[in-house]
């Protein structure tokens, strides 16, 4: 059973949501929150397995809320519900430790399939449109001004291929696409990357994606 907390502002939204969730047995619906610090505190009370989250919201919105969600340590996966597949919200969600981000006006049963893979750790974004948006956004990453180019800690337990598998990772390339081009079984391509988010702590191919360019192994295009 997943379990789902939903958060939105519109109590319309948020009774089709519900509704929606009501009709599939694999899902319980554990609450709702009309903000973000409310969706803090059910989350922190609830252990949801996943977390409908909205963004533009009075008070906190849901990019804090989903910050500070992840900074807490929850299992919780947060999947965020924006207007644009590419626009800066979707971004800056991901930045903030999402799992992945779907349009509001995503079919329903694409919404449930969305629930359902972020649910079981998989991320909701494609390898090229995650590609696509992190192009079209990384050049706003705020940049210190006397930010050391030392190696980034995360990488240090990489072995050579890993790393390798790290950098076409974030450039939008599919497991078919490494296992293909890399001559590895697509197997092997999945050992790899579970290995890699085990030892740099990324939570999921998204959050593998974004450290990618954080390293700078990566450059936006």
């Amino acid at each position: 059973m997943t379990t789902v907390v939903i958060v939105d502002d519109q109590p319309m939204q948020r009774f089709g949501f519900r509704m929606l969730l009501e009709s599939q047995d694999d899902m319980e619906l554990l609450g709702e929150a009309g903000d973000g610090a409310e969706a803090v505190r059910l989350v922190a009370r609830l252990h949801p397995d996943v977390v409908l989250m909205d963004i533009r919201m009075p008070g906190l919105d849901g990019i804090e809320a989903t910050r500070r969600i992840v900074a807490a340590g929850a299992r919780t996966r947060v999947l965020i519900l924006t207007t644009f597949d590419l626009d800066e919200y979707a971004y800056a969600g991901l930045r903030a430790g999402a799992s992945g981000f779907l349009v509001k006006d995503a079919l329903p049963e694409e919404l449930l399939s969305g629930i359902r893979a972020v649910a079981s750790g998989d991320a909701v974004v494609a390898p090229s449109l995650t590609r696509r948006l992190l192009d079209t956004f990384a050049h706003r990453l705020p940049v210190a001004p006397n930010a050391p180019q030392a190696p980034d800690p995360r990488l240090a337990g990489l072995t050579e291929r890993e790393r390798e598998i790290l950098t076409v990772i974030g450039q939008g390339w599919t497991n078919t696409e490494i296992a293909t081009r890399l001559h590895l079984a697509e197997s092997t391509v999945k050992t790899h990357i579970s290995r890699i988010l085990s030892k740099t702590g990324a939570r999921d191919r998204v959050q593998a994606v974004i450290l990618a360019y954080d390293a700078r192994l990566v450059n936006p295009a």
